[in-house]
């Protein structure tokens, strides 16, 4: 394989899953109890990358914290901080010095590919010597949600539009970019758009009005953007179906697992039934409860005298005394708790952006 690095994008704010991500960088929320962000790294292991930058914004410690210098993966990680939001491309321009003239993969970090980028890797080091990027898009129900690419009758990208009001077509760029040095020219060329902001869109535009090859690949496997509520418990629920039944925790004879089941070292369930697949975390304790099917239970959450189904809890949360949670996301440390005294009304402290449905 030739040498191809990694550029990971991490400093976004996360706001479509505020609040969860008042307190947490977006790409550090799991799904199936794993961080979003390894599972682009996991891509990029795969696809023959060694060497990856990783664009960090206000949440840097908490993503170096994670990642560390990237041996556990087997990369070599450095951090490239930006100080706010200014764009995909701005991204390229200050990790000039990383990436040097070397090709190159720019991968969102909040990207769920589930068969991952090695048969597109493969066909950009491939690649014939005029073409000097290579996107990649899938098609999808509603585009003016995404930037849409316009492609020619060979898959050469000739047009790209930025969330049309009337798209030109349904293949949306799904958030994950080859490029040779070539990029940095473009990246150096462009304006700010409106919203401030060094547009990729605009730099890859850049690079087909000024004559250059830009080709396409459409990935056919199941692609999300994680960053929404729904798309997250989606995510969860697809990354569960690889799960392969593991029990190291304390289970009592009155409790029952149905199905792909994990339940990682230190947790405890008594009188309870487990229907897979589902994650539980270590230090978890579930009571007298009935949980999953496609449930991430983390580290040291308690679940009492409850049923949760379809749901993401995020480490030392509490649930206790509800009668069903289902289609739900609770943050690191909440608590969901019924009133034991009367009067027995609906108390609850919201924060900022939360959503709270009760039927």
């Amino acid at each position: 394989m030739s040498s191809l690095k990694g550029l990971i994008l991490a400093g976004g704010t996360g706001s479509r899953l505020r609040p969860i991500t008042h307190t947490s960088a977006k790409q550090l929320v799991p799904i199936a109890n794993r961080p979003i962000l390894f599972y682009a790294l996991d891509a990029l292991v795969e696809a023959g990358v060694k060497d990856v930058g990783i664009i960090v914004g206000d949440t840097r410690a908490e993503v170096m914290a994670a990642i560390g210098d990237g041996s556990t993966f087997g990369l070599n990680v450095t951090y490239i901080p930006q100080e706010k939001p200014l764009g995909l491309a701005h991204c390229v321009k200050i990790a000039r010095d990383f990436l040097g003239d070397d090709p190159f993969v720019m991968y969102l970090g909040d990207n769920l590919i589930k068969d991952g980028i090695v048969e597109f890797a493969e066909s950009f080091r491939n690649r014939d010597q005029d073409t000097v990027a290579e996107i990649l898009l899938a098609r999808v129900a509603d585009p003016h949600r995404f930037g849409v690419a316009v492609l020619d009758e060979n898959g050469h990208v000739v047009n790209l539009v930025e969330k049309p009001k009337v798209p030109p077509s349904d293949l949306a760029l799904v958030g994950v970019y080859f490029f040779d040095k070539t990029i940095h020219e473009a990246v150096d060329s462009i304006e700010p758009s409106a919203r401030g902001e060094l547009e990729i869109t605009d730099a890859i535009a850049y690079l087909i009005t000024h004559g250059k090859k830009v080709s396409s690949r459409e990935t056919l496997g199941y692609w999300k953007d994680l960053g929404q509520p729904e798309a997250l418990l989606e995510g969860n629920r697809l990354m569960l179906e690889n799960i392969v039944t593991l029990v190291h925790g304390n289970i009592d004879a009155a409790s029952i697992i149905e199905g792909r089941v994990v339940i990682e070292e230190g947790a405890i369930v008594v009188n309870s039934k487990l229907r897979g697949p589902l994650v539980v975390g270590g230090g978890a304790k579930i009571i007298d409860s009935y949980v999953g099917p496609f449930t991430a239970i983390g580290g040291n959450c308690s679940i009492i005298s409850t049923e949760v189904s379809n749901s993401i809890l995020l480490e030392g949360s509490l649930i206790e005394g509800i009668d069903r949670v289902e289609g739900s996301i609770v943050g690191k440390n909440a608590q969901l708790k019924r009133r034991q005294t009367l009067p027995k009304s609906t108390r609850v402290v919201v924060g900022d952006n939360s959503t709270v449905e009760i039927y």
